[in-house]
């Protein structure tokens, strides 16, 4: 059967579009559905040769290529969800290990085995990263933190005086029962290295024992590495060479924050490593990065021509668009093409979440100027509200809301891409975040640019340092 074309006007045409374009995993209980996308038969054709070379270079990428060019650097972040695909057998012994370390750590912690220096159990967590060691964190922290379980985290993510001070002054009465964990690969990155040393001294000017209270998350032999070996802090989680910052939180910068909220660490992981083997699939239809890349391909026509609003109907998904704009901007947004083109590529990303957005920018996105496509998220589960009486089901109320919106958009003919999901949980979010990771390294080879360096990042990072 031949894809029909994208048509408003034709229901017969968009249901025929919906049931051969739909993906489905039954185990996740997910679906990703483009049928509204204006994408054509002819689009699919055309591109199934690059999608077919673009999964080999995954797959090598995955076998240990040296992705990283700039830095002579492997990326292996796909190993640290499945460590039996890593390419040597200490790499894998050092994911297990770490695993398990991260894991009976925050056990330790939540059950009162490693205490504060005054014998009293850790209460709170100041998370002193910067770009993808702050977002990833904070994603974890908003999507599975449930009600008055784990610790209470608090993130230090910028040098802004007045931001560090005024979130001191919040863990001021949990001072001397608060973990510092200090994030940073080389560890000499400027913003956390201040972060810490002006949290070092605030807890140390109230009498607080930064060592027995601090953890670091570097690589090893780092500055930071040995500094905290030297003054025999708590702990230090390895951060390895092969892991770029936007794709770290299957790393201990995002597993230690999830084991100190006491979620489980390897339903996430396992949630990661399902999609990473449902987006190897090498025939494009029954793989769902391969249809998102299509998507973002045909819309912007190979050049970000679209940007990309995201739309997560969930409050728990609500730092979802930040860290999507990190992911996929800092790995797109690129000068040159591989072969030395100036191309500046890009995709632009940005969003907030349902329903907020329609009482915000969706006048601009059904009536203002047709530059974007819309990725809507969902989760069916309509939970109860304890205690309440009320016939109302506010569950219902936001599909509603959801459905209208995008129908909507579509009257409009303006192109959306919606992901369910049956339940949301520590699997659904690691599917989730592989499902773009993936779809950005696809995408980089489609068009033929470097997904894993950012020489924009460092110049800037020289700039500062000259000034």
């Amino acid at each position: 059967m031949s894809l029909p074309e994208f048509s408003i006007n034709n229901p017969t045409d968009q249901w025929e579009r919906f049931c051969k374009l739909l993906w489905f995993d039954n185990d996740l209980k997910m679906w990703l559905d483009i049928s509204r996308m204006k994408i054509s038969q002819k689009d699919l054709d055309d591109l199934q040769p690059r999608l077919k070379s673009a999964l080999i270079s995954l797959d090598e990428l995955e076998a240990g290529s040296f992705a990283n060019q700039d830095e002579n650097r492997q990326v292996g972040h796909y190993w640290l969800r499945n460590s039996n695909i890593a390419p040597t057998s200490s790499i894998k012994d050092k994911i297990d290990h770490e695993i398990t370390h991260i894991e009976q750590f925050g056990q330790k912690i939540l059950n009162g085995t490693i205490n504060s220096p005054d014998g009293n159990k850790f209460t709170d967590v100041l998370w002193i990263g910067i770009g993808g060691s702050g977002l990833g964190p904070s994603l974890i922290i908003n999507a599975l933190q449930e009600f008055n379980k784990g610790l209470n985290i608090h993130f230090i993510d910028n040098v802004d005086p007045t931001g560090i001070n005024q979130t001191l002054q919040v863990i001021k009465s949990n001072l001397k029962t608060t973990l510092f964990v200090v994030v940073s690969k080389s560890g000499s990155t400027p913003e956390p290295r201040i972060g810490m040393e002006e949290s070092r001294s605030f807890l140390e000017f109230h009498g607080g024992h930064w060592p027995s209270q601090s953890i670091a998350i570097t690589m090893e032999d780092s500055h930071l590495h040995q500094q905290a070996d030297k003054e025999d802090w708590l702990t230090v989680f390895d951060m390895p060479d092969w892991v770029g910052g936007r794709t770290s939180i299957t790393s201990a910068v995002g597993l230690l924050p999830a084991a100190l909220i006491g979620t489980d660490i390897r339903k996430f992981l396992a949630g990661a490593s399902h999609m990473d083997q449902l987006t190897r699939r090498k025939d494009y239809i029954d793989n769902p990065a391969c249809l998102l890349a299509i998507c973002w391909m045909v819309a912007g026509k190979g050049k970000g021509a679209r940007d990309m609003v995201v739309l997560p109907y969930r409050d728990r998904l609500e730092v979802f668009s930040r860290y999507l704009q990190q992911l996929i901007m800092e790995s797109l947004g690129k000068k040159l093409d591989r072969k030395g083109n100036l191309v500046n590529q890009g995709l632009s990303v940005y969003g907030n979440k349902g329903s907020t957005d329609q009482h915000a920018y969706v006048q601009q996105l059904r009536d203002g100027i047709d530059n974007y496509f819309a990725t809507f998220i969902e989760v069916l589960k309509d939970e109860s509200i304890l205690g309440s009486k009320s016939e109302t089901k506010p569950g219902e109320y936001l599909s509603g809301f959801l459905q209208g919106t995008r129908h909507a958009l579509t009257d409009a003919g303006k192109q959306s891409v919606t992901i369910s999901m049956n339940d949301f949980d520590q699997i659904r979010l690691g599917a989730l975040i592989s499902l773009f990771e993936r779809t950005v390294g696809i995408y980089a080879e489609l068009i033929d640019i470097n997904a894993y360096h950012q020489p924009g990042v460092e110049a800037g990072k020289k700039a500062a340092t000259a000034i």
